[in-house]
C-alpha cells in the first residue's frame, strides 16, 4: 500500500538527505551533502553528492536507521542516535593482524597508519608500519562505535519507472543509459555500454532483479543488450557517413570503350601506310585528315 502524502511505511522506495557522525565527537564520517562534506573537510570533487534511494524493508540500512526512517515524515528532519551493537557491532581483537611489508611492495604499496589496503578479497586499515612488519585492522571502521544520523526524507517515490531507476542507482551509483518498459507481468530493462565492462553488475544484476520485482510488481525481470557501430561525429557534432564509391556511368564506359577502339584502328592505319610507297605528286594527307577519314569510314 502506498504511503500517505508527508508520511512514510515499510515498503516503500524514498530518497533521503544525512549527515552521520561519531557520537562520542560529534565527527561527520559520511553524508550525501555537499555542504556538509565541504565543512568536514573530505569534500571529493569526484563524487556526486545527492539524495540518496533507499528501498525500506531490503536490510539495507541498520535497523535502528530504517526503522526511523520508516516513521518520518517528508520534509522533516530527524535525529536518531545508534548504539554499536545495533550498527557495526563489537571490535574483534582477532581481525588485528600483522603482516609482511612485502605483501604491500607487490602491489606497490608503502603502507602508513591510516591507509585503507586491499588484501586477498578483505579491506582493513593501516595502524602501524615498521621493522618489515605492518599491523592492519579488519574490523569495520565503525565497529564498536555510537553513531548518530540526522536524516531529511525528501520525496516517496510514486511511479514504477522512477521506482526502477532508483533500484538500479542503489546497487550501480546511476541508472544513466538504463531504459525501461514496465507491463502487467514484466519489466524490461534495455542495458547501457557500463553493463557490458562493470565487473560489478555480473553480482549486482541478481540483487537489482529481486527488488524490481518488488516496486515493480511482476514475476518477469528481461534485460536486453544492444550491440551497435559507433557512429563517427564531427567536430561540429554532425554525424559523418562513409562515403559511397560511385559506379562509372554506363555511357562513360562505352565511349571510353570507343576511343580505345578507334585509336587500336588509327595505329593499325598508320602502321600499313607506313609500309605503302610514297605517292609523288599527291598532296600530304595530315594526321587529323586521316582520322576524320576513318571516322567516316566508320560512320
Amino acid at each position: 500500500m502506498a504511503a500517505a502524502k508527508g508520511s512514510v511505511s515499510k515498503g516503500d522506495l524514498v530518497y533521503i538527505d544525512y549527515d552521520a557522525f561519531l557520537a562520542d565527537n560529534d565527527k561527520l564520517f559520511d553524508t550525501t551533502m555537499a555542504e556538509s562534506a565541504k565543512k568536514a573537510g573530505f569534500f571529493d570533487e569526484k563524487f556526486q553528492y545527492e539524495p540518496m534511494p533507499v528501498l525500506l524493508g531490503s536490510g539495507k540500512l541498520f535497523e535502528v536507521l530504517e526503522a526511523a526512517v520508516e516513521n518520518a515524515s517528508v520534509g522533516k528532519e530527524t535525529e536518531v542516535k545508534i548504539a554499536s551493537a545495533d550498527a557495526a557491532g563489537a571490535r574483534d581483537p582477532k581481525l588485528v593482524e600483522l603482516h609482511s611489508i612485502k605483501e604491500f611492495y607487490k602491489q606497490e604499496v608503502n603502507p602508513y597508519p591510516g591507509l585503507e589496503v586491499q588484501l586477498g578479497n578483505r579491506r582493513g586499515t593501516v595502524m602501524s608500519a615498521g621493522a618489515g612488519r605492518v599491523k592492519v585492522d579488519f574490523n569495520n571502521p565503525l565497529a564498536g562505535k555510537d553513531l548518530v544520523y540526522k536524516f531529511t526524507v525528501k520525496e516517496v517515490v510514486k511511479d514504477k519507472v522512477e521506482k526502477a531507476k532508483a533500484v538500479v542507482k542503489m546497487s550501480l551509483g546511476t541508472s544513466d543509459g538504463f531504459e525501461f518498459t514496465i507491463t502487467d507481468d514484466k519489466i524490461s530493462v534495455i542495458l547501457p555500454e557500463l553493463t557490458k565492462f562493470d565487473q560489478n553488475w555480473t553480482i549486482a544484476r541478481f540483487r537489482i532483479v529481486s527488488d524490481l520485482r518488488k516496486v515493480a510488481e511482476v514475476d518477469t525481470v528481461e534485460f536486453i543488450e544492444v550491440w551497435s557501430l559507433a557512429e563517427k561525429k564531427s567536430a561540429d557534432g554532425e554525424v559523418e557517413k562513409k562515403p559511397k564509391k560511385k559506379a562509372a556511368p554506363k555511357e562513360a564506359k562505352a565511349e571510353e570503350g570507343a576511343v580505345k577502339k578507334e585509336a587500336k584502328a588509327a595505329n593499325s592505319e598508320v602502321k600499313k601506310d607506313a609500309a605503302k610507297p610514297k605517292n609523288v605528286g599527291k598532296p600530304k594527307v595530315n594526321d587529323a585528315d586521316r582520322a576524320n577519314s576513318q571516322t567516316q569510314k566508320k560512320k
